[in-house]
């Protein structure tokens, strides 16, 4: 019989084997979203069953050691290789893949507040402490809670997909976020000093926050500088103590640290260029004297410094200093400064949140990606991020139909986190993870 099929064109089959090809791709990804999914939505009764496990039990800074367990046994479970007990409870889960790529790092903190929790929980926290001389109770009044569960959740939907895993998971569970305890050290920097960057270096840091400032289902972020740094001082100015009625017999300290307030606030308005970034300096608390007659020998002054930019930061401390001891000179006082570093600039690296934007998107959904104004709180996460590029983000955890610039804020006895919040932020961490390994695979190769 005679073949009457046209011959056909090598272009034509170059066609036919790109478009079979691109048709098992689509396919694959398909599949792999679909399994994706499946294990997001597997995991979501843990996840919820260990947020109230945790919330019911909570610790104060450098003193997690249940949750701590709880996480690293987990993990354990999952087959990683695990170290405990670094700067103090914290914990830190490796889980490589079987394909070559990056290092990617996930950090929860799992650290509560002396907070007595006002909420009606089933699960609500009835634990005490006595913190600082005050018996008080201990509340996840932050969502740290939510932080750990969600990040035990993403560790086991990334174990159950390491064949498929281009590159390494560093899981990292935090202690101390809040601060450590008088007289410790703690928190991101400890967990840095005591080497977690040297056994493993990242080549990038994520990190999530759970906020009542947004909705459920809503995330936000920032690129470039986002959370402000945090630091204290401490100003003693030094007088002579004198009758309130003979001033000129000794030298008011008094008088001169009113001095010294608008001097120091005039640092920000007068002398930084926040042109470039914003800066706040606050006084909290002065104190001196104990009658209305009597001039008192000493006034003691603290207050908390807030910042955008690493130079300035520096600029700021100096000028403290010069301010505080000049204007006490004039008077004829002494002052005693010291500048207490506390966290640095939270910096979302530019171009990797521009890279990760789109898994932000793909997990929420373009319109439910917030860009965020700054904010002047400050997260530990920022010592991370002066080592490794690295993109933190925050998680609506207010529930939906409720206004959200209303809720009880973080930190406070009635802070709600909305437990249909966590499904979202198990999904944001993993498909970070996921993204970026995929997106870098080849550079390791």
């Amino acid at each position: 019989m005679k073949n009457t099929l046209r011959p056909i064109r090598p272009t034509s089959i170059a066609f036919a084997i790109c478009a079979a090809i691109s048709s098992l791709s689509i396919s694959a990804n398909a599949n792999a979203s679909d399994t994706l999914t499946k294990q997001l939505k597997d995991v979501e009764k843990s996840v919820v069953a260990w947020r109230r496990d945790i919330h019911q039990h909570p610790e104060l800074g450098n003193r997690e050691t249940r949750t701590a367990d709880i996480a690293a046994t987990h993990l354990e479970k999952l087959g990683m290789q695990v170290e405990r007990n670094i700067g103090y409870t914290g914990v830190v889960g490796i889980l490589k893949g079987e394909l070559p790529g990056p290092t990617v790092m996930l950090r929860a903190d799992m650290d509560a507040l002396p907070v007595t929790e006002k909420v009606d929980l089933p699960f609500a926290s009835t634990q005490t402490t006595n913190y600082r001389g005050v018996d008080v109770g201990i509340m996840h009044a932050c969502g740290h809670d939510t932080h750990v569960a969600m990040l035990m959740g993403a560790a086991e939907v990334l174990a159950g997909m390491k064949a498929e895993l281009h590159g390494t998971v560093m899981f990292v569970f935090q202690p101390a976020e809040e601060g450590a305890p008088k007289g410790e050290e703690g928190g991101a920097e400890l967990m840095l000093k005591e080497g977690i960057f040297d056994k493993h270096k990242p080549d990038v840091a994520f990190g999530l926050h759970i906020t009542s400032g947004l909705n459920t289902g809503k995330i936000g972020y920032r690129s470039g500088p986002f959370m402000a740094s945090a630091d204290s001082f401490e100003i003693a100015i030094h007088g002579t103590q004198t009758h309130g009625s003979t001033p000129w017999n000794g030298v008011d300290p008094i008088s001169a640290a009113a001095q010294v307030v608008t001097g120091v606030n005039h640092i920000i308005s007068r002398q930084i260029d926040i042109t470039k970034e914003p800066a706040i300096v606050s006084f909290g608390k002065i104190s001196g004297g104990v009658r209305n007659n009597i001039i008192p020998e000493k006034v003691e002054m603290v207050g908390t410094i807030r910042n955008f930019d690493m130079d300035n930061r520096q600029q700021i401390f100096d000028k403290i200093k010069h301010t505080a001891t000049h204007i006490a000179a004039a008077s004829g006082a002494t002052a005693e400064v010291e500048i207490n570093e506390g966290y640095p600039v939270t910096i979302n690296h530019p171009d990797l949140t521009e890279q990760m934007l789109p898994s932000l998107n793909k997990v929420a959904g373009e319109d439910n990606v917030l860009v965020l104004p700054k904010i002047t709180g400050a997260e530990d996460f920022s010592f991370y991020a002066l080592e490794v590029p690295s993109v933190f983000v925050f998680l609506g955890g207010t529930p939906q139909g409720q206004d959200a610039s209303k809720a009880p804020s973080n930190h406070s006895p009635y802070f709600f986190a909305d437990e249909k919040a966590l499904p979202l932020g198990t999904a944001t961490l993993t498909q970070l993870a996921l993204d970026y390994m995929a997106s870098h695979s080849n550079n390791a190769q």
